[in-house]
């Protein structure tokens, strides 16, 4: 048994580097594909504008008892009976974390999918990194990319994946560098222990920042279309399973899903973020239109990109 032991952990090693290896080489195409998807929704991208320190004019607003007057626009007042005050843009940089899960599981593709999950993770945090970095925003991937704001943050992030060879990624990300006052963006299948998932999100909640959750579907996954004979096969633990009518495992599937999908997002909704769902037969561009909306709190975003199994 010991010597198994001794030469399981060396396999495994070897097959976590090649599977890192597969993934950098397929960086490059995915960096070209997110551009492309992100020049797309880049039209309707006009940033997170708030009220704040800066240079740049935001608003005109009636005047308030007790502010200064030098705040007053006397030329815009002049106009009619009421003072108005000249509110700036906010530009000070804000920062988004984008992490996303290369487990074993997130390689699954199915016949109906345009993509595996993994492809479909990397699209989305790349094209994001582009979109954030466009408007401003300062873009960092935990224990791996620090955050900082600059044009070719979708660039950097490729660049810090594609150098990330070896690391086997089955863990949740390092929160060490996450403070408040920051959102995270987290992509991923979800498809681990609801427990573990909630103490994860429990450990963002004491770091700060706003969850952001993207869960990764194969219309497989989400339809169930087995039926007869099948085995199933974890790929994570390598444990199989065979049904002799799998339809029959359908109904409590789908409500065990609808369950786990539930407790998911009403533990988002209560930090302040968002839950939504990419499924790998649907465009990764409507992922993107609808993040923004839930980012920004753009209702008619969020409802025009509506998918089964979402909800604001």
């Amino acid at each position: 048994m010991a010597t198994i032991g001794q030469k399981s952990e060396p396999a495994s090693q070897a097959h976590t580097l090649q599977r890192a290896r597969h993934r950098a080489s397929l960086v490059p195409d995915l960096l070209v594909d997110a551009r492309r998807i992100a020049n797309t929704v880049m039209a309707g991208w006009h940033g997170r504008r708030r009220r704040g320190i800066g240079e740049t004019f935001w608003q005109y607003r009636p005047y308030q008892a007790g502010e200064t007057l030098a705040r007053i626009d006397w030329r815009r007042s002049a106009r009619d009976d009421q003072t108005y005050v000249r509110d700036l843009e906010w530009e000070a940089a804000h920062t988004v974390w984008i992490w996303v899960d290369l487990s074993p599981s997130m390689l699954f593709q199915s016949r109906g999918a345009r993509t595996s999950k993994e492809e479909r993770a990397l699209i989305v945090a790349i094209a994001m990194a582009d979109l954030l970095s466009h408007a401003g925003e300062r873009v960092g991937y935990p224990g791996l990319l620090r955050p900082r704001a600059s044009r070719n943050g979708a660039e950097r992030l490729a660049t810090a994946l594609m150098g990330d060879l070896g690391h086997p990624n089955d863990d949740w990300p390092p929160l060490t560098m996450v403070r408040r006052f920051s959102e995270m963006l987290i992509v991923s299948d979800f498809l681990r222990p609801v427990e573990e998932c909630e103490a994860f999100l429990n450990d963002v909640a004491q770091h700060g920042p706003r969850p952001h959750l993207v869960e990764v579907a194969d219309p497989a996954e989400e339809d169930f279309p087995y039926k007869g004979r099948t085995e199933f096969l974890d790929p994570e633990t390598g444990e199989r399973i065979t049904s002799g009518r799998a339809q029959d495992w359908q109904s409590d599937y789908t409500e065990l899903r609808a369950a786990r999908r539930d407790a998911l997002r009403q533990r988002a909704h209560a930090l302040g973020g968002s839950f939504t769902v990419s499924r790998t037969d649907r465009l990764a561009s409507e992922t993107l239109v609808r993040l923004h909306g839930l980012m920004t709190g753009n209702p008619e975003e969020v409802a025009a990109t509506d998918a089964p199994g979402d909800s604001p």
